[in-house]
């Protein structure tokens, strides 16, 4: 019999390698963006570059843990609030049948290393990895479920995403145009 448990550990280092390659990008354009702005001889008085690296590297690696934590956690509550909804079994086969799924986000975060001078390249590497872990789930659990209820467990969690971006969209949008509204350099003065 196989150990259910035996990827347990794979979504803390998937999370700690996402993490770290976004980080290590991160950081890389951070020190030009100092440098350009002049900021960056000044840290260099109190940091030499090797530590400056490092705490900058953990700043922004603890952040992307936190989202990348954050985004997991909504996820799984997201697909096992619609499996709920559309999985009728209560057999332990098809919950454990997409657990083996975690190998696809682990081998994604090894990839995204190959990407790591381009934020473009992590993100696309991270969404094609959580699209193709979607459809082996989707893939996995369809024995267990008919026609009907597979469906409506994809619309489910497509529908809740969209929901969920869309209204992150917004009010990013709005805080946007508030903070441009707010400042006095972008409001001409009437004569």
């Amino acid at each position: 019999m196989k150990n259910p448990y035996l990827f347990s550990y794979l979504p803390f280092v998937t999370v700690l390698l996402f993490s770290l390659t976004f980080g290590v990008y991160s950081v890389g354009e951070t020190l030009i963006l100092f440098k350009e702005i002049g900021l960056y001889q000044g840290m260099r008085e109190f940091l030499s570059d090797f530590q400056l690296r490092i705490f900058l590297l953990t700043m922004y690696s603890l952040v992307f843990f936190m989202l990348f934590a954050a985004l997991k956690l909504i996820a799984v509550t997201i697909h096992e609030t619609a499996l709920l909804f559309f999985l009728k079994e209560e057999a332990d086969a098809s919950y454990s049948a997409s657990k083996s799924g975690v190998v696809i986000y682990f081998i994604g975060a090894l990839a995204s290393a190959i990407g790591i001078q381009s934020w473009k390249t992590l993100v696309l590497i991270f969404l094609i990895t959580s699209f193709i872990y979607f459809v082996y789930v989707v893939y996995k659990l369809s024995p267990f479920m008919p026609l009907t209820h597979t469906v409506g467990l994809i619309f489910f969690q497509i529908i809740i995403w969209s929901v969920l971006v869309t209204g992150l969209l917004y009010i990013i949008f709005r805080l946007y145009n508030g903070l441009l509204a707010s400042i006095p350099l972008t409001n001409p003065v009437n004569k």
